[in-house]
C-alpha cells in the first residue's frame, strides 16, 4: 500500500511516496533493523529526473538505524572521459566519518551485464555492496550454500596465529557439506517481472538474500529509495515488515502492483 506524504505516525508495510528525508523525519531513533537500498548515483542512469541528498540521507540513516543494525549501500560508479567518479568511495567514507562501522565490502557480480562503459578498458560488470554498521553487528544469519570439496571427511583442525605459527592441539572435526559463501555474489542481471519502465532493478535474489542475513523474521528493513519495490517484496516473502519511500508515483505505482501479487 503506498501512502501520500503525511505527517501521521507511519505504518508498517508501506511504501510512501515522498523523499526519503520526509519519511525518515518520523521515524524514532534506532527503530529500523536493517537497510537495504540502490541510490540513484552519478549519471548512469535516469530516475524521472529525481536526485537526493546524500550527506543529509546518511545522517539520517545513522539516527535512526539500531544499535547492531545494518545498512546495506549498493553503487557503482560512472566512467566519464577515461576517468572513474569514485563516488562510492567517498561515500563509503562518509558514513564511517558520521558514525558507521564499513562491516563488508562486498562485490555484486553481474555474469551477463551490459558493457556501457569505455572500450578502451575491461568490461564493466559489478557494484560495491557495502555493509555499513552501527556498533558491532547483531545479525549474521551467513548464508551456506556453496559445496565443499572435502564434505563428510574428517579432518584435523589447525588455528594459524598472526606469526604463522599453528596450534596442533585443535581438535578434528568433520567437514559439513556446505560452506559460507565468498563475499562476490555472482547474480544475473534480470528484469523482474512487472517492473515496468524502471530504468535499475536489482534481482530480487540480491535484496532477499541481504534480509536473510542480517535479520530476523518480524524484524523492519527500510529502503529508502524503493523504486519498484524489490526489497519491499523480498521482506514479505520472507517474513520481515518493511517501511519504503519512493519519490517517483510512476514506481510507486509499479510497486504497489507487484506486492498486491504477493
Amino acid at each position: 500500500m503506498t501512502a501520500e506524504a503525511t505527517k501521521r505516525p507511519l505504518e508498517p508495510d508501506t511504501i510512501y511516496n515522498e523523499d526519503c528525508l520526509e519519511t525518515m523525519s518520523r521515524m524514532p531513533d534506532c527503530s529500523v533493523d536493517l537497510v537495504v537500498t540502490s541510490p540513484p548515483y552519478d549519471g548512469m542512469k535516469s530516475y524521472n529526473g529525481y536526485s537526493f541528498d546524500f550527506e543529509n540521507v546518511a545522517r539520517e540513516l545513522f539516527r535512526i538505524i539500531k544499535e547492531g543494525g545494518v545498512v546495506v549501500w549498493v553503487v557503482g560508479d560512472e566512467t566519464r572521459a577515461g576517468d572513474e567518479t569514485g563516488t562510492s568511495f567517498r561515500q563509503a567514507l562518509y558514513f564511517k566519518e558520521i558514525g558507521f562501522r564499513l562491516f563488508d565490502t562486498m562485490i555484486w557480480h553481474k555474469p551477463n551485464s551490459f558493457n556501457f562503459g569505455s572500450n578502451d578498458c575491461y568490461r564493466q560488470s559489478f557494484e560495491y555492496m557495502f555493509v555499513l554498521t552501527k556498533g558491532k553487528i547483531a545479525t549474521r544469519n551467513l548464508i551456506k550454500d556453496v559445496p565443499a570439496k572435502m564434505a563428510g571427511r574428517t579432518v584435523k583442525g589447525a588455528r594459524r596465529h598472526v606469526n604463522g605459527s599453528r596450534d596442533t592441539d585443535v581438535p578434528d572435526f568433520v567437514v559439513p557439506q556446505y560452506k559460507r559463501r565468498d563475499n562476490v555474489w555472482d547474480i544475473m542481471v534480470a528484469q523482474e517481472r512487472g517492473t515496468g519502465k524502471h530504468p535499475a532493478v536489482f534481482p530480487e535474489s540480491l535484496a532477499a538474500d541481504h534480509i536473510l542475513s542480517w535479520s530476523n523474521p518480524g524484524e523492519l528493513v527500510y529502503d529508502p529509495f524503493m523504486g519498484s519495490g524489490t526489497v519491499a517484496k523480498a521482506a514479505k516473502a520472507l517474513g520481515r515488515r518493511f517501511i519504503g519511500s519512493e519519490i517517483s508515483a510512476e514506481y510507486c505505482r509499479i510497486a504497489d502492483e507487484r506486492l498486491s501479487k504477493e
